[in-house]
């Protein structure tokens, strides 16, 4: 028992030191949650004050948080949660010296690997513990709570249907679709009609806009080159059992849906990998157990990108990041009481760093421009339109008192100028301040007002 308390203990020491290196940068996927959950805190509601392309959760847990360490705090907390599930499941399905490595393995890549990926509480690291503890409890054969952690995987993502799915692998009971149907069923009753088309209609024109194969190959590869010591998981001869196959299968069919392989989207298929691993080192002979040297891999490449996390000032990947901070320094110092912001471009953070109230319900322009956040800074292409020139001219009827385009000075094809129907809006403005990328607006004073005759 004390054996096992000191290695969580280690454990959370070692998250909660790799999180707080990262209390100066926020990372684009926790972005649009904590400016929705900031919104929320002056009184809007989520899907119909504000547009968000996700389920809940995420914005939901940001309620009572903010920018800074205590965001950071929580995240250690909830990687350790993830680690004793990993522990409790390998536990039960073998022995302690196997949940033991399980949890080991599953803290070290949730601090080497990509920054991006492992730091920020998103929708794809907030899906890895129900996803561990729903599979735990389907293989305990627990159906129904099994379910209804499913349906919470769900309410983070709808990556969670996979999550469903790999259950039925393990319990293949009415129970177990009971359970996700009472968790999802009640959460929709609480979510409004927008959700659905927000989430639901925006996610399907995404998912049907992904890159090309070459891109998944080579990223697959990548993620498989840097969690090399989990090969130690093909001497397991449960690594050929047809559960296990399984969900080996369903995991990577929901990293591969939507065709992006982005870093996070492998979250999806850890939770199988490290556990087929820490069985798999059980059954290793001595010498075979060096391939644990093969952490060096990741250690080594993302181990540096601490000390960066502590000088942002010229890590390019926190270069975005850093010029928002910039920017929202800028509109602080010149914001009058009641002032509300738009900010054009995928730049939730400013809003966050500034503390203005968003003038309008869209906190990014993707649903503006019809193009994804994940190439609008090269691309211009459209993957909708006509409903982005209906929001277009929604977003005419605001009137903000500072506009920000964080996104014409990287791609001018899609800066706030290069939209005809937006000119008439944006003649009311003027040019008050930039940084290297972002230009800052400020609502011209109105005539008519100007001209009305002092009161005496």
């Amino acid at each position: 028992m004390r054996k096992t308390a000191a290695l969580f203990l280690t454990l959370f020491a070692l998250l909660l030191a790799a999180r707080l290196c990262h209390s100066g940068i926020l990372w684009a996927e926790e972005t649009l949650p904590l400016a929705a959950a900031q919104q929320m805190r002056y009184g809007h509601t989520l899907y119909r004050d504000i547009w968000f392309d996700k389920p809940p959760v995420a914005a939901l847990l940001d309620l009572p948080l903010g920018a800074g360490a205590g965001l950071r705090v929580i995240g250690a907390w909830y990687g350790l949660l993830a680690c004793w599930i990993a522990y409790r499941f390998a536990t039960d399905l073998w022995s302690e010296r196997e949940g033991r490595i399980a949890a080991v393995l599953l803290a070290f890549f949730l601090v080497f690997d990509t920054p991006s990926a492992v730091t920020p509480l998103a929708t794809d690291l907030l899906m890895l513990a129900p996803h561990m503890a729903a599979v735990w409890m389907a293989a305990r054969g627990k159906a129904l709570i099994a379910g209804g952690l499913a349906g919470v995987a769900f309410w983070i993502s709808p990556k969670g249907l996979f999550v469903l799915a790999a259950c039925a692998v393990w319990c293949p009971a009415v129970l177990l679709f009971a359970g996700f149907a009472a968790v999802v069923g009640t959460g929709a009753l609480a979510v409004p009609v927008a959700y659905w088309n927000q989430v639901w209609h925006w996610g399907r024109i995404y998912a049907g806009a992904g890159f090309p194969l070459t891109s998944g190959v080579l990223r697959t590869a990548n993620w498989v080159g840097f969690h090399a010591a989990c090969v130690a998981g093909v001497a397991a001869r449960e690594a050929r059992q047809v559960r296990w196959l399984l969900w080996l299968a369903i995991s990577f069919a929901g990293v591969a849906a939507g065709s992006r392989f982005f870093p996070r989207y492998y979250f999806q298929l850890l939770p199988v990998v490290l556990l087929l691993a820490a069985r798999g080192y059980t059954k290793l002979s001595r010498k075979g157990r060096l391939c644990a040297l093969l952490l060096l891999i990741p250690a080594i490449r993302f181990g540096p990108t601490y000390y960066r996390a502590l000088h942002p000032g010229d890590w390019r990947d926190a270069a975005m990041d850093q010029d928002s901070r910039a920017a929202a320094a800028l509109v602080r110092g010149m914001a009058r009481p009641g002032d509300k912001l738009f900010v054009w471009g995928y730049r939730p953070e400013i809003y966050v760093y500034s503390g203005l109230p968003a003038a309008t319900r869209y906190l990014d322009s993707q649903p503006l421009t019809g193009v994804p956040a994940d190439r609008h800074l090269t691309d211009s292409v459209p993957v909708e339109t006509t409903e982005p020139r209906a929001r277009r001219a929604e977003l005419t009827a605001s009137r903000p008192a500072i506009v920000i385009d964080g996104l014409g000075p990287y791609n001018p094809a899609l800066s706030l100028t290069a939209f005809a129907d937006l000119a008439p809006w944006l003649a009311n403005y003027r040019e008050a301040a930039r940084t290297r990328e972002t230009v800052i607006y400020r609502l011209l004073p109105d005539p008519a007002r100007l001209a009305l005759p002092e009161k005496r």
